[in-house]
């Protein structure tokens, strides 16, 4: 059974780690090129000064990007999360909400460069936002992606 978009939110929102910390993946977009998540800043998931937990929302941006990525190229690639960073900007209270995009050029472009095996390192960015729209927090990501093995020697 391949996995649609609508199932994966509803599984990545009930996957222990996420449900417990209160990150809720509200929507993958049908064509992979986008998804958003919730953080719910509670009794569990606040800080001492009752803001969002810094981990929490590190949490909630950890393996979006490369999701979007790995669904749009497909099974010859091999595509991780190799590293992020993240600015806090200022407390976070109640919903934060994060988006993220990956367009199909940008895919395509990282597939062009990925060709024949070469490794490629691609750093993506989004923010955390309050109920306001505030900035809470900026975070980036670096994805990796390689051609397979399999594919680059079947092509040679």
């Amino acid at each position: 059974m391949r996995i649609t978009p609508r199932r994966l939110a509803r599984g990545m929102s009930l996957w222990a780690p996420n449900l417990f910390s209160g990150i809720r993946v509200k929507r993958f977009a049908e064509d992979w090129t986008s998804a958003t998540v919730e953080l719910h800043v509670n009794l569990l998931t606040r800080n001492y000064v009752k803001t969002a937990f810094g981990g929490s929302m590190s949490a909630m941006t950890d393996p979006y990007f490369f999701m979007l990525v790995m669904h749009q190229l497909g099974r010859d690639y091999v595509v991780w999360d190799t590293r992020g960073e993240i600015e806090f900007v200022k407390p976070g209270r109640g919903i934060l909400t994060a988006q993220f995009v990956v367009p199909r050029e940008k895919t395509e472009e990282l597939r062009e460069r990925a060709r024949g095996g070469a490794k490629v390192l691609e750093w993506f960015e989004t923010a955390i936002t309050d109920a306001d729209g505030d900035v809470v927090a900026r975070v980036r990501r670096e994805v990796y992606v390689r051609e397979k093995k399999r594919v680059t020697a079947a092509t040679r």
